[in-house]
């Protein structure tokens, strides 16, 4: 007979640390409060909220949090909007690769949620706009996450 295994969404007893880019804030702190709204639906007391200059520097901030032990989950906030160099492919590609090798690597779940959208009208509609909250999303997934890690432990 096979076991199956779920996350969930009772977010009770977790930890969770937010790592939010603060270049384009006006987007990043409603993806922010979207988070925190998520971590009270989740009924997760216990969060600390980092922030740091931009998307490059979420997976360093990440992995530090991750490293601590302290925290059953970490979550990364952001947004890089495609603008008229590559800038964006290097930043969106590295913050992507960084953040998915922190959880590789440490062992605790980091969700990403960093949108990439064309231009400033989309990153708003992604940051509790008509296209949701990536950062309640980006919660959710932490949270079931989570919740897995502790039932295959």
């Amino acid at each position: 007979m096979a076991n199956t295994y779920e996350g969930t969404d009772d977010g009770s007893g977790l930890r969770i640390a937010v790592v939010v880019a603060r270049f384009n804030d006006d987007v990043t702190s409603k993806m922010l409060d979207g988070a925190k709204e998520a971590l009270a639906k989740y009924g997760v007391a216990e969060y600390d909220v980092a922030w740091v200059p931009g998307a490059f520097e979420l997976p360093l901030a990440a992995r530090k949090l991750a490293e601590t032990k302290r925290y059953d989950a970490v979550v990364c906030l952001g947004t890089v909007i495609r603008g008229e160099t590559p800038h964006f492919d290097f930043v969106a590609g590295e913050a992507a690769r960084g953040v998915m090798d922190v959880g590789r690597d440490t062992g605790v779940p980091v969700a990403f949620g960093v949108t990439t959208p064309n231009d400033r009208e989309q990153a708003m509609a992604r940051a509790g706009g008509k296209k949701g909250n990536k950062g309640f999303d980006a919660v959710t997934t932490a949270v079931e996450m989570a919740t897995l890690l502790r039932q295959l432990s």
